[in-house]
């Protein structure tokens, strides 16, 4: 993972005292580590720095999804959504790669 469980805690308003959906909040940030790879087509081991990190963007664009699939976790809502400009796609088309389909590692 490109952060710590402390992170992504703040990012969703979880007090840091309360451990009962730590794991739950795991699968979500590695689930959204894949879906930002396939959004960029390109794998994010590429884009690591040298101490192994990847561009601050896209680790907000993983925060994002994060916190949208922890607020959210049905298909289907029934209020009037609409989508944030500037958020997760703003962020991920920074760094996507038009050249080529992704050879993304599938778990």
């Amino acid at each position: 993972m490109y952060v710590d469980l402390d992170l992504i805690k703040r990012h969703c308003n979880i007090d840091e005292d309360y451990y009962a959906d730590d794991e739950y909040l795991i699968n979500l940030f590695q689930t959204s580590e894949k879906i930002v790879e396939k959004e960029i087509d390109h794998p994010l081991s590429d884009l690591e720095d040298d101490n192994g990190n990847i561009p601050m963007p896209l680790v907000h664009a993983m925060l994002l999804m994060t916190g949208n699939f922890y607020a959210n976790r049905e298909s289907v809502a029934f209020a009037n959504s609409y989508e944030i400009p500037y958020s997760f796609k703003y962020l991920c088309d920074l760094y996507k790669d038009y050249n080529h389909k992704c050879k993304c590692k599938e778990d």
